[in-house]
C-alpha cells in the first residue's frame, strides 16, 4: 500500500459491503460488464433530484448497479426527497455529507460503495439511455482509469439557451472537448467520470480542500500516476445552465478562483487558454478606469494629458463589439431572444472568471495535510 492509499484509508476508513470485483488496468477485456456504483453528491437539489434519480434507475445495464446519494445540508427538501426515493427502491443508499462540499461527498460515497466501477453523476444531470453500458464498455476496451464525455448544456429559457450556446462554444468555455465535443481519445479531464475505483484509492481519493475543480485535480493526480483519462463523444449528459445573470456570474467567479488554485499547485498545466479571460478582464478594467478619469478631466476642462485618458474606453468598447460580433456570426441558430443575450452572457462568463482568477487568495492553494 502506497502513501496515498494509506492516507485515504486512514481518513475515510475501509470500504463497506462486499469486496469489489478486480478490474485490472489492461485493454481488450471480455465484454462481461461489472456491477457499478453510481454516486451522486446532492445539495439544494429539490427541483431536479427526482428526475435525475429516475434517469439513473431507468438504465438497462446488465451488470447491475447501485445508487448512492451523498446528501449535504440543504435549504430545501433535498434530504427528505432522497430518503423517500431510497425507501421506494432498495438500489438507493443515502449517506450524510456534513460539509456539503462535493469532494467530501464523493469520498463518503466511494467509501460506502460496493463495486469496482464508480460513476459520478450530478444532482441536476440527466443520463441518456444506455449511458452506463457505453461508459463501462469504453472503460474496459481502452484500459482507461476514467472515461467521460460531453457536458451537453441545454437551456429552457432564452437566457439559459444563450448560456448553453456559450458553454458549448470555444468563444465561451474554450476548446475543451468535454464542453465542445470532438474525437475520442486521451484527455486531461472529462465531464463527470466513470472511474476504476482502484485508481481513485491509489491516489488518495478526492482532495477535500478543493471546493471547485475537484474532478480536474483528481484526474491530474491519476494521470501523474501513469493512468489514462479517456474522452468519448458517445457520452452526452444533459446539463441545465444557470437561470439568471447573477447566478452565472457567481458560478464563473468561483471557477476562475479555483482554476488559479490549480495553476499555483500545478504551474506546468497553465496554458494561454486559461490566461485569456484574466488578461481580458485586466485590460477592460484598466481601460474603463482610465477612461472614467479621462472623462472627468474633460468635464473639468483639465489641462494636460488627463483628458486623453478617455481613449481608454476604447478597450471595453472594442471588447463588447467583439462579443457582439461573435453572436451575430456564430449564434445564428438560436432564437432571436436567446441570440440577443449572448453578448451579455459571454461578457459575464469572461469577466467573472477572470476576476475570480485574478483575486484568488494564495491561502486557497494550501494542500491538505
Amino acid at each position: 500500500m502506497d502513501q496515498n492509499q494509506s492516507h485515504y484509508q486512514n481518513r475515510h476508513g475501509k470500504r463497506t459491503g462486499p469486496a469489489p470485483h478486480d478490474q485490472p488496468f489492461t485493454p481488450g477485456e471480455p465484454a462481461v460488464l461489472p456491477a457499478v456504483s453510481v454516486v451522486m453528491p446532492v445539495r439544494d437539489e429539490e427541483r431536479h433530484l427526482a428526475d435525475s434519480v429516475a434517469r439513473v434507475l431507468e438504465q438497462e445495464y446488465p451488470g447491475g448497479f447501485e445508487l448512492i446519494l451523498a446528501v449535504g445540508p440543504s435549504r430545501d427538501r433535498t434530504e427528505a426527497i432522497a430518503r423517500e426515493l431510497a425507501a421506494a427502491d432498495r438500489r438507493i443508499t443515502v449517506v450524510p455529507n456534513p460539509s456539503g462540499q462535493i469532494a467530501s461527498a464523493m469520498n463518503a460515497a466511494v467509501k460506502a460503495a460496493r463495486h469496482s466501477i464508480i460513476t459520478r453523476i450530478d444532482g441536476h444531470a440527466l443520463l441518456p439511455v444506455g449511458y452506463l453500458g457505453t461508459a463501462v464498455q469504453t472503460l474496459l476496451e481502452t484500459g482507461a482509469a476514467d472515461v467521460g464525455g460531453v457536458m451537453a448544456a441545454e437551456g429552457v429559457t432564452p437566457f439559459q439557451q444563450a448560456v448553453a450556446w456559450a458553454m458549448t462554444s470555444p468563444a465561451g468555455m474554450g476548446a475543451a472537448a468535454n464542453h465542445t465535443g470532438g474525437q475520442a481519445g486521451p484527455a486531461d479531464t472529462v465531464y463527470l467520470g466513470v472511474y476504476r475505483r482502484e485508481a481513485i484509492e491509489q491516489v488518495g481519493g478526492y482532495d477535500e480542500t478543493m471546493l471547485i475543480a475537484e474532478d480536474w485535480e483528481l484526474n491530474y493526480r491519476i494521470r501523474a500516476a501513469g493512468h489514462l483519462i479517456w474522452f468519448t463523444p458517445d457520452l452526452r449528459v444533459t446539463y441545465r445552465p444557470r437561470a439568471s445573470l447573477p447566478a452565472l456570474a457567481r458560478q464563473h467567479f468561483r471557477y476562475g478562483r479555483w482554476r488559479r488554485v490549480v495553476a499555483r499547485r500545478y504551474p506546468e498545466t497553465v496554458n494561454p487558454r486559461y490566461l485569456a479571460a484574466p488578461a481580458v478582464t485586466a485590460l477592460n478594467t484598466a481601460g474603463l478606469a482610465l477612461g472614467i478619469v479621462g472623462l472627468i478631466g474633460l468635464g473639468l476642462e483639465t489641462a494636460g494629458p488627463v483628458p486623453y485618458l478617455a481613449l481608454g474606453l476604447a478597450v471595453p468598447v472594442v471588447y463588447l463589439a467583439g462579443v457582439s460580433g461573435v453572436a451575430l456570426a456564430f449564434a445564428g441558430d438560436l432564437p432571436p431572444g436567446a441570440r440577443a443575450r449572448v453578448p451579455v452572457v459571454l461578457a459575464a462568463m469572461h469577466m467573472s472568471w477572470g476576476a475570480g482568477f485574478l483575486t484568488s487568495p494564495r491561502r486557497l492553494a494550501k494542500r491538505r495535510p
